[in-house]
């Protein structure tokens, strides 16, 4: 009887190791540069101390944020991928690393783009300073789930069968901090907010709802 040999497909996973690597480099070198900011950070969810400390937009350009920027690029990027992954989206493998520099690009492009159009609409309705000051209270909350969903994307991609729930949990756990971070811009700026209520709602609807729509439009027609 001859025996019928099956060629073995192995997934090549060291793409991601790298990455995962540096991620977590980019985290200790930070932590270590900037020991008593990366303390007062990671308590974020619990104190708004952090917010009122480095609420100047200058901080928006040091290398503390710029190096969690690229964490969090990585990050966000990993688990999208894995949740289209899970959920089966067809052409979807967590071990493709083109559809991750795909997402990882566009990311990028999407965040950067994203601020400069906020940039350009703040001052056409007068409304800049509240516009800067509110685009580093996001970019931080968004960085502080980044750095949250990190470790978790790293179990996530070395496991196998990992079930629907665990995605959905993390996505309404970050919409939760999301909301809780609206929450504390709009009881910060909230006579700004009430001189300017109009441009306000506009400035919600055409930015803050409208681009995360089309991010998700974009991305399930990668994953096709």
């Amino acid at each position: 009887m001859i025996e019928q040999l099956h060629p073995r497909i192995i997934e090549n996973k060291d793409w991601a190791t790298l990455l995962f690597v540096l991620a977590f480099a980019v985290v200790a070198i930070t932590k270590t540069a900037y020991e008593n900011r990366f303390s007062e950070f990671t308590k974020l969810i619990f104190s708004d101390k952090y917010v009122k400390i480095y609420r100047d937009v200058s901080h928006l350009k040091s290398s503390f944020t710029v190096g969690l920027f690229i964490v969090q690029i990585i990050s966000y990027a990993f688990f999208i991928q894995l949740t289209l992954s899970i959920f089966g989206f067809a052409g979807t493998e967590k071990t493709d690393w083109m559809l991750f520099a795909r997402i990882a690009t566009f990311l990028s492009y999407f965040i950067l783009a994203k601020y400069l159009i906020e940039k350009i609409i703040g001052t056409a309705f007068n409304i800049d300073e509240f516009v800067d000051l509110f685009n580093l209270q996001k970019a931080t909350y968004r960085t502080y789930i980044g750095l949250l969903i990190l470790p978790v994307n790293a179990v996530l991609f070395y496991r196998d069968d990992v079930s629907k729930v665990v995605p959905l949990a993390i996505i309404g756990v970050s919409a939760c901090i999301n909301l809780f971070s609206y929450f504390i811009s709009i009881k910060t700026y909230q006579n700004t907010i009430i001189n300017k209520l109009f441009y306000f709602i506009l400035y919600l609807c055409a930015l803050e709802i409208a681009p995360y729509y089309f991010m998700y439009y974009w991305i399930t027609k990668v994953a096709q």
